[in-house]
């Protein structure tokens, strides 16, 4: 392969990466069926027919979108909670990091909730590749919910599903509130929604735990 073919083909991948962030930014702001080859040819300053030589379909340029949302959601939430330690610190950084990226998405849009909206009746590769990244995340709470129970920092008789469900719930009703209502304080009632949620499951004993004064230290006592 000469040089001037890498530098073509590097080329194509800085095109094909601009398009997808422009056409990512339209998506959030007009919904993925608002994604179309003139509109984004448009932003771009490119003919159609370049546009369709990166992606080929309207429907292969929506898929990547949500593949790069999925990316960024992954980027900006998923990985740096899994740093934290497992069980109750690992599951409220997750809704944390959630919370704060649903906030700055007030102004735009969250594809996965608007996407649910525009294909909830609609069959194809759109909806699928859609349903089937917010089922790996709904799975990732959930994986994390129960990590949360063998730690014995929920009770043993918590239902991971329920949480789960109740979990993903205030969050459609922060996006809700903030969004169509634009009603002041949403954030904060989502975070006091997760926090009382928390409670309401929490294992007493890890609880008790956690209000517990801490016992002096004696090694580090002033003789």
């Amino acid at each position: 392969m000469t040089d001037s073919t890498t530098k073509l083909m590097r080329k194509g991948e800085l095109t094909r990466a601009a398009i997808l962030d422009v056409a990512l930014d339209l998506a959030s702001r007009d919904g993925l069926e608002g994604l179309t080859i003139g509109l984004l040819a448009d932003k771009m300053n490119m003919s159609k027919s370049g546009v369709f030589a990166h992606f080929g379909s309207r429907e292969d340029l929506q898929i990547e979108v949500v593949k790069l949302y999925h990316h960024h959601f992954e980027q900006e939430v998923f990985y740096p909670s899994m740093k934290e330690p497992r069980g109750l610190p690992r599951l409220q950084a997750m809704f944390a990091r959630w919370v704060k990226r649903v906030s700055v998405e007030i102004a735009s849009g969250c594809i996965y909730i608007s996407g649910a909206v525009e294909y909830d009746d609609r069959p194809g590769a759109i909806r699928e590749e859609l349903a089937g990244m917010v089922r790996a995340w709904k799975n990732a709470l959930r994986r994390c919910v129960v990590q949360t129970i063998e730690m014995g920092h929920l009770s043993a008789d918590t239902d991971p599903d329920q949480l789960v469900f109740e979990t993903y719930g205030l969050i459609l009703a922060l996006h809700h509130d903030a969004r169509f209502l634009k009603l002041p304080g949403s954030v904060n009632r989502a975070e006091v929604g997760f926090e009382r949620l928390v409670r309401s499951y929490q294992n007493p004993q890890s609880a008790s735990r956690e209000d517990a004064p801490a016992k002096p230290n004696p090694k580090s006592a002033v003789k």
